[in-house]
């Protein structure tokens, strides 16, 4: 058996073809992130990976649409969004399939 902490990994990314991983592989990559109301990404899109979202807990705002716990987000490849957390404690699971090592477009697909 062996064990890892969350916070040794670089933004919440566990699997995936990076270090650290606890898996390295192209085919997945996998994190648990947490945020603090305030934190954003800009808009961007994959051409490659499909990225599915999971709110764990708190809010979050995808495209101008509130997400919250229980909630799963599809971006399909080509599909774009932006992200801002909405509430202070929010944690997503997110899953990129497959892995595609620099597969993060700033912008829209064109």
């Amino acid at each position: 058996m062996r064990t890892a902490k969350l916070e040794d990994m670089v933004k919440g990314w566990f699997i995936g073809d990076f270090e650290p991983s606890l898996c390295r592989t192209e085919d997945v990559e996998v994190a648990v992130k947490r945020y603090r109301r305030g934190d954003s990404e800009a808009l961007h899109h994959h051409k490659v990976a499909t990225e599915y979202t999971v709110i764990i807990a708190g809010r979050v705002a995808m495209n101008g649409v509130e997400y919250g716990a229980g909630d799963i987000v599809v971006m399909e490849p080509g599909e774009a969004t932006d992200f801002a957390c909405l509430e202070d404690g929010t944690v997503n699971v997110v899953v990129k399939l497959p892995g595609a090592s620099d597969d993060k477009y700033p912008g829209g697909a064109p």
